[in-house]
């Protein structure tokens, strides 16, 4: 059985989810990559008496801040939630332009390495390969459905073998679409057919909730449901939660409790948590 150790955290940024983050610390801080900067880690949540030798359903989650900032602390109170709640969550750290002069392209890469590692060591941590979602926010959302949808984007001499793609997607007001009109365009114009979620959706697409405020300033509420529509044509599911009146960055301020609410509620129909009794 998992006893819950006391972590000294490393210093981070400050982030809009501050109070929500109190008391939310993580068990473990586990290196899954090495940069030329940094290594790039896992701040892992257990549940209480984690049996390590078991298979739980896991989640990681990316940050958001437009692929150039941004700290893993903004998903430590839903990691925390979800703890509680009988799965293993993680807030994972990857390459961005302010700290490693990266290009967005890079973030994709090591969210499909986090997905690997996660995968071909969920025996060393109690985790189920087999039930292991993702989710993020804003770019870090772009991140989560990118991993899931995209074909390329592949670190030099990483073992594709091991799939990098989740079983499902919990995403908060996400980047779908780096078409022409859509987000980032100009960053990514090289290469952003094969970059953008939504025009990379396949049958294979996994089960995605999504949260999206109807004031979101980044992200229209019709590119939203332009991608439920095309996960619905090709035979996925995608729930769509909208909220009236509520900008981009919303669900850790407002609405905090209502999305962790509906996403703990997705990953119960999905068999990822047992309802509450």
């Amino acid at each position: 059985m998992f006893n819950r150790p006391k972590i000294t955290l490393l210093l981070c940024l400050v982030v809009s989810a501050s109070k929500l983050t109190a008391g939310a610390d993580p068990d473990q801080k586990i290196t899954y990559k090495k940069s030329l900067r940094t290594d790039l880690k896992l701040h892992v949540f257990f549940p209480r008496s984690h049996n390590l030798k078991g298979k739980t359903p896991a989640i990681i989650f990316f940050f958001g801040g437009g692929w150039s900032g941004g700290s893993p602390k903004q998903f430590y109170p839903q990691c925390a939630h979800l703890a509680k709640r009988g799965m293993v969550a993680i807030s994972a750290e990857y390459r961005v332009k302010k700290s490693h002069g990266t290009d967005p392209k890079t973030c994709i890469t090591d969210g499909k390495s986090a997905m690997r590692w996660l995968r071909n060591n969920a025996a060393k941590l109690g985790v189920d390969p087999n039930k292991i979602a993702a989710g993020g926010g804003s770019a870090g959302g772009h991140v989560a459905a990118a991993i899931a949808t995209t074909k390329g984007f592949n670190e030099d001499g990483e073992d594709t073998s091991v799939s990098c793609i989740p079983q499902a997607l919990v995403l908060y007001n996400p980047v779908f679409d780096n078409g022409p009109n859509g987000y980032g365009h100009k960053r990514v114009k090289a290469y952003w057919k094969d970059f953008s979620p939504m025009h990379n959706i396949s049958a294979k697409t996994p089960p995605t909730t999504v949260f999206l405020g109807t004031k979101d300033d980044l992200i229209p509420v019709a590119t939203a449901k332009k991608y439920q529509s095309l996960m619905h044509k090709a035979g996925n599911r995608c729930d769509l939660h909208l909220y009236p009146g509520e900008k981009h960055g919303f669900f850790n301020k407002s609405k905090y409790n209502e999305t962790i609410a509906e996403a703990t509620q997705f990953l119960e129909s999905l068999g990822y948590i047992k309802a509450a009794k």
